[in-house]
C-alpha cells in the first residue's frame, strides 16, 4: 500500500528506553514520514520539542500497561502528557472491571480519560487477548460512547498482539467513522497490510522502518 508510513506509529515503550533512544526514534520518524511516535508519557516534553514543525504527532501511553489504577491517576496523567505537548493518548482499559461485567465503570474511566485529553486523540487499549469476543465488542460500545477516536488491540506487554480477528471484529463493532489501532507483534510488510485489509486505519509498531522498507 502506498504511503504505508503514515499508517504507523513508531513506538518505544520499554522500561530502559533511555533519552538517547527516545531521540533516535523521533529522528527515525522524521526521517520515514511516520504518523507519530508512541512514548511513556516522561518523554512527552522531549518529543514535543524535537518534533516541533514537523509533520509527526506526538503519540503517548497513560493507565500503561495494566489499566488497573485509579481513573483519577489515569485522567491526571493524560492532562499532564497533553500539557506537555502530546496529541494523542493511548489509555489501557480496566480489563478486570470488564471481565466482571461493570460495564459502566469501564466507560466512565474511558470517558475521564477523553475529557481530560481535549482536543488530543484518545486511542483505548482493550487488550485482546485477556477477552472473549463479547467483552471486546461491549469494551468497544464503551470505547465510541464515552467518545474516544480509536479503539486499539493491544498494549504488547500482555499473553498476546494484533490478530486480523480481532481487528475485524473490533471494526464490525465500532463502525467505518471511529478508529481502529492494531499494536502488538507487527514486524512485517505482509503483517502490516494484513491488519490494514481486516479495518485497522492506524497500525503501532516498534518494527516501523523494516516494514516500510521491506522490498
Amino acid at each position: 500500500m502506498e504511503h504505508l508510513n503514515r499508517y504507523i506509529d513508531h513506538t518505544l515503550l520499554k522500561a530502559d528506553a533511555t533519552p538517547a533512544q527516545i531521540e533516535k526514534l523521533c529522528d527515525e520518524a522524521l526521517t520515514y514520514h511516520f504518523a507519530s511516535v508512541c512514548v511513556n508519557s516522561c518523554y512527552v516534553p522531549l518529543c514535543a520539542q524535537r518534533l516541533k514543525g514537523s509533520d509527526v504527532a506526538v503519540c503517548c501511553v497513560a493507565g500503561f500497561p495494566l489499566g488497573a489504577m485509579l481513573t483519577e491517576a489515569k485522567a491526571a496523567e493524560t492532562r499532564l502528557a497533553v500539557a506537555a505537548g502530546a496529541q494523542e493518548v493511548d489509555m489501557v482499559i480496566n480489563v478486570g472491571k470488564a471481565k466482571a461485567g461493570d460495564w459502566a465503570y469501564v466507560e466512565a474511566d474511558i470517558r475521564a480519560v477523553v475529557e481530560a485529553a481535549g482536543a488530543a486523540h484518545v486511542k483505548v487499549i482493550l487488550e485482546c487477548c485477556l477477552l472473549t469476543d463479547e467483552e471486546k465488542q461491549r469494551a468497544c460500545a464503551c470505547a465510541k460512547a464515552a467518545g474516544a477516536a480509536f479503539v486499539k488491540t493491544s498494549t504488547g506487554f500482555s499473553s498476546g498482539g494484533a490478530t486480523v480477528q480481532d481487528v475485524a471484529l473490533m471494526r464490525r463493532a465500532v463502525g467505518p467513522n471511529m478508529g481502529v489501532k492494531a499494536a502488538g507483534g507487527i514486524r512485517t510488510r505482509q503483517d502490516a497490510l494484513a491488519m490494514l485489509e481486516a479495518g485497522a486505519n492506524r497500525l503501532g509498531a516498534s518494527a516501523g522502518i523494516a516494514i516500510v522498507t521491506e522490498a
